[in-house]
């Protein structure tokens, strides 16, 4: 199958929300009782390996120099800086996944979505949020690994994606983890369901 005509088929998801609402644990179940269904697309990076960190399986990892050329040829459907670092998801990336006869899943954040949507993927957008600010502040400090500062800019940031959220259009479901087991009932039927598994007829 071409590629165009299999992300046709297969029509990409992308899941946002902020950091703290959950939405490793939710993929990770997913993919685990769909194992033959979804695919992450393989992110490029300029930041270095971390211990454990494997090419082609974590991130495609490049220079600044090289990840420059990609952006200069349209080869990223979305990318950002964080940290100093550069971060992408290639069409080459999403492309691969659909022609494996799997729906590619793309966790990125707000601006990566914004981007997206000015692609022709026909990707679904599903937005992962908080039951609310202070509670979001709750699970983040119990996770035990934000300075001060990190947890204020987290929070500044959740801010501007809820916000973004609630703009018509922004996405096509919004799912709220208040509590785990409905937050995945529903991306669950949402996703596959409401998707008949991405596949439209031709």
């Amino acid at each position: 199958m071409a590629a165009a005509a299999a992300v046709r088929k297969f029509r990409p998801i992308v899941i946002s929300g902020p950091s703290g609402t959950g939405k490793s644990t939710l993929l990770k179940r997913l993919f685990a009782e769909y194992p033959d269904t979804f695919g992450f697309s393989v992110s490029h990076t300029t930041r270095s390996p971390r211990p454990g960190e494997q090419e082609g399986r974590d991130y495609y990892y490049t220079n600044k120099d090289a990840f420059q050329k990609l952006v200069d040829e349209n080869g990223f459907i979305e990318h950002a800086q964080f940290s100093g670092n550069h971060y992408g998801t290639s069409v080459k990336a999403v492309k691969d996944v659909a022609e494996k006869g799997r729906i590619c899943v793309l966790d990125i954040e707000m601006e990566g979505v914004k981007q997206v949507k000015r692609t022709d993927l026909n990707a679904r957008f599903l937005f992962l949020a908080p039951p609310s600010l202070e509670e979001l502040e709750r699970r983040l400090r119990g996770r035990g690994t934000e300075t001060e500062d990190s947890l204020l800019k987290r929070l500044t940031q959740a801010k501007v994606e809820l916000e973004y959220s609630r703009q018509p259009g922004a996405h096509d479901k919004i799912v709220v983890n208040n509590d785990l087991e409905e937050a995945y009932a529903a991306m669950k039927a949402w996703v596959v369901d409401g998707g008949k598994f991405g596949v439209q007829e031709e």
